[in-house]
């Protein structure tokens, strides 16, 4: 019985420490205040202010995160779903070289990518702006795709494959009308996740930029505007709020799709067996 409370209490500790932060900052969005308070009770003015007062420059680094994190996102779940299904491919050995390969990037200090980002772009005069941002992100953000697609990989019988080549299908209508359809949950998975961390980003798009390009995103403009003299406003709140209330439901919506999917395909397999 303790041991049980005891499991339970961990969980619940561990789920309160990741997720309470998130819930401050949407609750705090309804204070239209910067110190954590609610002096005059709980209030939209914050919001109001977003989208009456905000200055231009925060909505320009919403769009530019946007645009960054989109291209980014899908460049990088192409490139690392395909990448994946070669790898899965491979030789044990060489599989294995390539994954802890793969694994470098994420195992690396962040700081340390965009260092040597910022070397490689200036060795080779890669044009300022966009063009280094959104190759860093997506070098960035491809090995977390691979890592999503791979596993979905090993759990899929290669006989099916094997089994449409052998019924005449050539080997790309195979891969897809086989394997990909199986991968796609892992596939969404993977973008939601490369979206989500290049809409993060700091380090990366700090560093890479350019400072004479002007370009920001809410990260970096965030953090300029903490430096100088107007700190942390109330309206920073609800946008952060607004965010996580979009990248929460869509990650919902694609988990929701994927158990859907296979909540169908159990039915149909039950329903021929019967």
């Amino acid at each position: 019985m303790v041991k049980k409370i005891a499991e339970k209490g961990y969980v619940f500790l561990i789920l309160a420490l990741m997720y309470l932060p998130i819930v401050l900052v949407i609750v705090f969005s309804f204070s239209n205040s910067t110190t954590f308070s609610f002096p005059d009770g709980f209030s939209v003015e914050a919001y109001r202010a977003l989208f009456t007062s905000a200055p231009q420059k925060l909505w320009d680094s919403l769009a530019n995160t946007l645009i960054i994190a989109a291209i980014s996102s899908v460049a990088a779940t192409l490139i690392g779903s395909v990448a994946a299904v070669g790898i899965y491919y491979m030789k044990p050995r060489a599989r294995h070289i390539v994954e802890n390969i793969n694994q470098m990037p994420i195992v690396n200090s962040e700081i340390v990518m965009a260092v040597a980002f910022m070397l490689f772009f200036t060795t080779f005069a890669f044009p300022s702006g966009y063009v280094r941002l959104i190759i860093g992100h997506i070098t960035f953000c491809t090995p977390y795709v691979v890592l999503s697609v791979m596993p979905r990989l090993m759990q899929m019988d290669s006989n099916i494959y094997e089994a449409a080549l052998d019924l005449g299908a050539s080997p790309i209508k195979a891969m897809f009308k086989v394997v990909v359809p199986y991968i796609m949950p892992a596939v969404l998975s993977g973008f939601a996740m490369a979206f989500t961390i290049s809409l993060d980003d700091f380090i990366i798009t700090q560093m890479n930029k350019g400072a004479s390009t002007g370009i920001d995103t809410l990260s970096t403009y965030l953090y300029s505007s903490l430096r100088n003299a107007q700190g942390l406003r109330a309206y920073w709140l609800p946008a952060f709020s607004i965010i996580i209330v979009i990248v929460v439901g869509l990650v919902l919506l694609i988990n929701l799709r994927s158990y859907k999917k296979e909540g169908r395909k159990k039915e149909k397999i039950n329903e021929k067996s019967r």
